[in-house]
């Protein structure tokens, strides 16, 4: 391995380290030099990277993987040396550097619910922190996500400046004042508003994460004319990032309608690849978007890939041995179904169809939907209804509730997906959820990719973020 390094260069990323930590000279010197591996990464990275920040942590990534075992080895007093590294690192704005050996950049996941999102991003981030509000979604993140990092409490409690060091943070913020279910407050409504927390917590961090990713559905953009995300992407461009938003539909990857819209912003001192940007927009961009980004500053058009596999449908993923109602439920609900329906019901040559319970011209109503393809999964409150299956059993139609386990698969969690609880408490999680293979696009093809730019931010001139 080469060896970076002279006496000056090591001498002052010594003298920071010292100048940051509360352990003298004497325990310094026993923390590096003590052992042989230290050394070596003493020699080739503590002294540099303050100028190098970038080639250091490449340097370290290939010691790691050389030596797979090391970070176990290592003392206490040694481990702590590194992590005053990453904290030193930061506080120069150089660069964000990994402090164990585990080279998947850091995220922060907030509004975390059943976690979904952190089963998504598993494959390319290292989940540090994930947080809710809510018991039983917690429940359910714990029982999938073992021994993950997690906080059960209000945003509104936590405080910045104690969370760990990141590269993304992730917040699929409450949808209810954007989504047409609920009763329209906007952004500045009691539960969406909490993205403001979310805001708040980023300022408090010693250093805000360089990558920021918002989820929330059609509202966000569509509603009064996009005037909530224009004052969120004001928000965040005034934070100092060059902001993109996209539409992406679970429909692409699952049988299950749910376009939701997904805010991708980054530092604007780092260097975006050219391959992650479009000149103008793309399939991700339906006309709600174009219009909104007309006269916003900072704007960025991001560039996704199609997804490329064909994808289940419904009929192939509902589990035909679970009960359906009695027979006299079963008529009263399909006495519901609008006559267009009825008779496409009997024409559509389908074994299971979804529908949802709606109130048409002051008359209840079971509306179906005939493409082999569930309706956007919602929570059994909040104005919302859970959606019904009507399957042909013996020749006859019946009905009955789509089940939990039904909802995950149409979430894109795996079989081993557990969910503890009740029979609301696995369905409301699963309507509240980011559907997972839709995330883990998103963070294969641009989450990704902008976290090894991040990792060469090696900022000069700390001025130019407010420009």
């Amino acid at each position: 391995m080469v060896v970076f390094g002279t006496v000056t260069q090591a001498a002052s990323g010594l003298r920071l380290l010292q100048s940051i930590s509360p352990i003298g000279n004497a325990s310094l010197s026993e923390t590096w030099l003590g052992t042989r591996n230290a050394r070596r990464l003493w020699n080739v990275s503590a002294g540099v990277f303050l100028l190098f920040g970038s080639a250091s942590l490449k340097i370290w990534r290939h010691f790691t993987s050389e030596y797979p075992n090391f970070w176990e080895r290592l003392s206490t007093s040694t481990k702590y040396a590194f992590e005053l590294q990453h904290v030193s690192a930061i506080a120069m704005h150089t660069t964000i550097m990994p402090f164990h050996n585990d080279v998947r950049p850091p995220f922060l996941d907030f509004f975390a619910g059943s976690g979904l999102v952190s089963h998504a991003l598993k494959p390319y981030f290292c989940e540090v922190w994930a947080n809710d509000i809510c018991p039983k979604k917690a429940a359910i993140f714990a029982a999938n996500q073992p021994g993950e990092p997690f906080q059960l409490c209000s945003i509104a409690d936590i405080d910045g400046r104690e969370l760990p060091a990141s590269v993304l943070s992730w917040a699929s913020f409450p949808c209810q004042d954007l989504s047409l279910a609920g009763a329209g407050k906007g952004i500045r409504g009691k539960r969406s508003g909490l993205v403001w927390e979310w805001l708040r917590v980023m300022d408090e961090m010693p250093q805000r994460p360089p990558i920021l990713a918002a989820e929330n559905v059609l509202g966000l953009v569509s509603s009064n004319n996009g005037i909530h995300y224009r004052e969120l992407h004001l928000a965040l461009a005034e934070r100092g990032y060059q902001i993109g938003a996209m539409l992406l539909d679970a429909v692409h990857w699952l049988p299950h309608s749910r376009p939701r819209i997904f805010v991708v912003a980054v530092d604007r001192r780092i260097s975006i690849p050219e391959k992650l940007l479009d000149a103008a927009p793309s399939w991700i961009h339906p006309a709600s978007i174009r219009k909104i980004a007309v006269g916003l500053p900072h704007w960025i058009w991001w560039r996704l890939p199609a997804p490329e596999k064909s994808r289940a449908k419904l009929s192939e993923i509902i589990d035909y041995s679970i009960p359906c109602q009695d027979i006299q439920t079963s008529e009263k609900n399909l006495a519901m179904i609008p006559p267009v329906h009825k008779q496409l019901l009997n024409q559509c040559g389908l074994t299971a169809v979804p529908g949802y319970k709606r109130v048409r011209n002051k008359r209840q109503v079971l509306e179906l939907r005939f493409d082999d393809v569930a309706g956007c999964l919602r929570t059994p409150s909040g104005g919302s209804s859970r959606q019904y299956l009507v399957i042909k059993v013996g020749g006859r139609w019946r009905t009955r509730i789509l089940s939990p386990r039904e909802a995950a698969r149409l979430m894109g969690a795996p079989e081993t997906f557990q969910l503890p609880g009740t029979f609301n408490d696995g369905y409301k999680a699963m309507g509240d959820a980011v559907a997972a293979p839709v995330a883990a696009h998103l963070a294969k093809h641009l989450l990704s990719p902008l976290a090894e730019a991040c990792y060469d931010l090696t900022c000069a001139n700390p001025d130019q973020i407010s420009q």
